[in-house]
């Protein structure tokens, strides 16, 4: 069967029969670069149809149906549009920082893609510190958005930069809290030693309800992380007109459009592989037809079915749930998230000491 990973490992043998081990990893390297911009090009593409089809389901409406057939052009037609657009620097404004900013964003999200596993044995950098990483380095794009409010001399943009920081900063807490969780009943914080702890079940099933109540908290914090309604007050229309990209227009406000949805995507990911086993199929005990069954599926559906069915979710609260007043946000993560993700997190580890997950 034709999967990434014998396809991954067919590239790899002609490469280095062709080229020679040095050249083989520099072109490796390269090609690996376009794999990344390649996706985050179709990620957007595909992100932005979908939510907008998810949205007149939601609304009892067609939704895109003019560009193309079922309007699958019309997220094409709409980023020609914004490549064609000049981008403008307001007077006043930092130059170098605003025009940094929106790269910045871009190279964070590009950063985190490294360690995730999107099939077997398909994985950029199978690092030891997976996990560690993945919480690093997003938190950057904090900065990406702080340097964007600022630079643009405008107050809209500066309130709704720091409504993103304290809003980021905030749940990345119980978002940490929730990884941290998973790490304790794996025992690893390398990504591809997580989802093998998951060969016989998933964490979402095995580790009982308080995994259940670390996923919960972890799905909350990302769409809260990603400036996702009900927590889009960084980007609140009707106050900020457009937050902290108010100013920016053509390719560069376009890179901050595809940044969210990218990290809406990183975010589904990093879910589905922490407690949903990743490219890992879904085993029933000795149900050895089943399972066999199960493994035929390529473990790159596998993931991407478990990332999409995320995002669905997080697109869902957006065209539910009505946005929040900033009190109201910062409540549920200081008041309550935050006191539960502490409280579950002591759950889940004398879980793991008694082995009570097994």
């Amino acid at each position: 069967m034709i999967s990434l990973e014998s396809l991954n490992r067919a590239l790899q043998h002609w490469l280095q029969s062709t080229l020679g081990d040095p050249w083989a990893y520099l072109v490796m390297c390269v090609l690996v670069g376009l794999a990344a911009i390649t996706l985050f090009a179709v990620l957007g593409l595909a992100l932005v149809y979908m939510e907008r089809k998810v949205a007149a389901l939601m609304q009892i409406r067609m939704g895109p149906n003019r560009v193309g057939p079922k309007g699958i052009f019309q997220t094409s037609a709409d980023t020609l549009k914004l490549v064609m657009k000049e981008g403008l620097t307001p007077d006043g404004a930092d130059k170098f920082l605003f025009n940094f900013a929106p790269f910045l964003v871009m190279i964070a999200a590009m950063l985190v893609l490294a360690p995730i596993a999107f099939a077997r044995n398909f994985q950029i950098w199978d690092l030891n510190i997976g996990v560690l990483y993945v919480a690093a380095v997003s938190s950057i794009a904090v900065i990406g958005i702080l340097m964007a409010g600022w630079s643009s001399n405008n107050k809209y943009s500066l309130l709704g930069a720091m409504r993103s920081a304290a809003q980021i900063v905030s749940y990345e807490l119980s978002a940490g809290l929730a990884i941290l969780s998973i790490v304790v009943l794996a025992g690893s914080l390398r990504i591809s030693d997580i989802i093998a702890s998951q060969a016989d079940g998933w964490w979402i099933i095995k580790g009982h309800v308080p995994a259940l109540i670390a996923f919960v908290i972890f799905l909350i914090a990302v769409t809260a992380e990603t400036n996702r309604a009900p927590f889009d007050l960084a980007e609140a229309e009707s106050e900020l007109t457009a937050g902290f990209h108010t100013e920016y227009s053509g390719m560069k406000f376009a890179l901050f459009f595809l940044a969210e949805y990218i990290n809406i995507f990183i975010g589904c990911a990093i879910g589905a592989t922490l407690f949903f086993g990743g490219w890992m199929p879904f085993h029933i005990g000795h149900w050895e037809a089943f399972n066999r069954v199960m493994d035929y599926i390529p473990s790159s559906l596998w993931f991407l079915g478990k990332t999409l069915f995320l995002i669905f979710l997080i697109m869902w609260f957006r065209w539910t749930f009505p946005r929040l007043r900033v009190d109201q946000l910062l409540n549920l993560e200081w008041k309550y998230l935050l006191p539960i993700s502490m409280i579950n997190l002591l759950f889940i580890t004398l879980m793991a000491i008694l082995g009570w997950h097994l």
